[in-house]
């Protein structure tokens, strides 16, 4: 099954119409809560962290969920997708942002370079990166913050 919905043409005038009226995302995470993050939920993305297949480790990698200690075990995984979906989360705790700064894959630095939560220090250190990807991309990150 799809999580894809296509709206028919009825719907999406009936949005249009109703857009001047439309609530703030404030208001609308008011009326419609996070749901609770439970145990299982911190079992299940513990569990989800040691699967052998890396897209299943990437699922675990991306949640804004997941524990301090297993974003520093998929901080150190063998798979450079693993880690780069860690390098550009932003529920990613500092420390472990910057144990990724030195990561040996230039698509992980690259994917740091751009997260907006990462300390200054780990900044610094991918301002003189080696890859000349991964400089251009930190100038495009700090010509972007500073419009």
């Amino acid at each position: 099954m799809s999580c894809i919905r296509f709206n028919t043409p009825a719907q999406r005038a009936q949005m249009r119409a109703l857009a001047p009226s439309m609530i703030t995302a404030e208001e609308a995470a008011a009326l419609h809560p996070a749901p609770e993050v439970t145990d299982s939920k911190i079992a299940r993305l513990r569990i989800l962290a040691r699967d052998s297949n890396p897209k299943i480790r990437e699922s675990a990698a991306s949640s804004h969920n997941t524990p301090v200690d297993v974003f520093e075990t998929l901080a150190r995984d063998a798979d450079e997708g693993v880690r780069a979906c860690v390098a550009r989360n932003e529920y990613a705790p500092c420390d472990v942002l910057r144990m990724l700064a030195s990561d040996p894959s230039e698509r992980v630095r690259g994917f740091l370079a751009i997260n907006f939560y990462v300390p200054d220090d780990a900044m610094s250190a991918l301002a003189s990166d080696d890859n000349a990807t991964v400089q251009r991309l930190v100038r495009w990150k700090t010509e972007l913050a500073s419009t």
